[in-house]
């Protein structure tokens, strides 16, 4: 018999695979308007390799030139008419401005009859980046938004606004052509203008917003920065055409049926969980402890974001932390796991996609000298899962479609 481990790791197997962005950029190009002119390709994010290569598989020789910007050690392999860049996340560096600076050129001289295919993902915040602001201070910025707890909209305002190509100035700039947005939304709701900062969305929020952020979170900005919030951003962009193709809801419903599958009554929670990731752990670890009587398996289900708090300087991201906050909890329960994880394959700074823990977890740290208060404290969820052998590692998936969460109560023999 399985163990409740190997049906966690195919639950997680399950709901990758499903949110890969190729069957889904496949249908959107079959609503792809016509074209007379050239036809160029920008493909941004974390998945920008797989939908880049999925559009020069689907169009072949009528693609005539792209730029693909992913994320370091997200490029499988050349593609055909397409120039695959990699660059910084979640902070912009050197090579986010270059690479972006070569899809902007690629877009300098089109036509009204030309074509630019924009498929953009999750990530692209930070990896396609032309800042009107110089960049050490933009870094110094996002670094500053990401530390004090902002969530990702919160983050997207201000950095859209200090941007050359984001809050669809990108957009304008492929003016007279025609933009075909392909979207794989890792934000929830799938507002336009907040995924990857909406480099072809107009944008909903003023100056005065952005503003409210920086006097909330006590924000160090230059007077040149301040001036550059105010500046105004596209208030219409009648050449684009925008299709989402994923989300986190399809996510949680891939993991919903496979949990079914495998004999769990699934309990699907929220596709829009934001919360602080400790709370969520300490959550779930109270359900997972109400629910001990359940005479049948159970499978309680979220997607979303979580937000981390730094208060220390370990290593981990908000799918660790998520994990580790829950294994004290689960401590006198039976035969329950909970996983949480990155659908990109990456969590905050680390190599690893998030964590997975069950009732022995926190026993076993205990026994390896590892304090969970403590290591919470410092944010070395990392090295604490690490020591426990419950990181999860799946290295770059090919898609971005937000966090998944799973909490599973094993009761019935299957």
């Amino acid at each position: 018999m399985r163990t409740i481990q190997e049906d966690a790791q195919q639950i997680m197997k399950k709901a990758l695979q499903d949110a890969q962005p190729d069957q889904a950029v496949i249908s959107a190009l079959k609503k792809m308007p016509e074209v007379t002119g050239k036809i160029v390709l920008v493909a941004i994010g974390k998945a920008a390799w797989t939908m880049a290569e999925t559009v020069e598989k689907q169009l072949g020789e009528s693609l005539s030139k792209g730029v693909c910007i992913t994320k370091y050690g997200h490029v499988k392999g050349d593609i055909t008419h397409v120039k695959c860049l990699e660059a910084g996340h979640p902070v912009p560096d050197q090579h986010s401005i270059f690479a972006t600076k070569k899809a902007e050129k690629l877009v300098s001289d089109l036509s009204p009859d030309d074509l630019v295919i924009f498929c953009i993902s999750g990530g692209g915040s930070a990896l396609f980046e032309d800042p009107i602001i110089p960049l050490p201070e933009l870094q110094d910025i996002t670094s500053q938004l990401l530390a004090c707890g902002a969530d990702i909209q919160e983050i997207n305002i201000i950095r859209k606004h200090l941007s050359g190509v984001k809050a669809g100035r990108f957009g304008q700039l492929c003016q007279p052509a025609h933009v075909y947005a392909i979207i794989l939304s890792d934000i929830i709701g799938d507002p336009l203008d907040a995924i990857a900062s909406g480099p072809a969305a107009v944008d909903p929020h003023t100056c005065q917003d952005a503003m409210a952020i920086v006097n909330k979170y006590h924000l160090t900005l230059s007077d040149d920065a301040i001036a550059a919030l105010q500046e105004e951003t596209p208030k219409a962009l009648w050449n684009v055409e925008s299709i989402v193709t994923g989300s986190v809801k399809q996510l949680c419903q891939s993991a919903e049926e496979e949990c079914k599958r495998l004999g769990y009554t699934p309990i699907y929670l929220t596709s829009s969980l934001d919360c602080e990731a400790r709370e969520a752990g300490r959550f779930l670890s109270a359900i997972a402890r109400d629910h001990q009587d359940s005479p049948v398996s159970l499978a309680y289900i979220l997607g979303g974001e979580t937000v981390v708090h730094l208060t220390g300087k370990g290593l981990g991201g908000r799918n660790q932390e998520l994990a580790l906050s829950a294994c004290e909890g689960l401590s006198g329960c039976h035969d329950t796991c909970l996983f949480s994880i990155g659908s990109d394959g990456t969590d905050g700074p680390s190599d690893a996609a998030g964590g997975m823990v069950d009732e022995h977890t926190a026993q076993l740290m205990q026994e390896k000298g590892i304090s969970i208060p403590d290591i919470l404290s410092d944010n070395d969820s990392y090295h604490a899962l690490q020591a426990a052998g419950t990181l999860i590692k799946t290295g770059p998936t090919g898609t971005n479609v937000n966090d998944l969460t799973v909490l599973l109560i094993r009761r019935n023999q299957r």
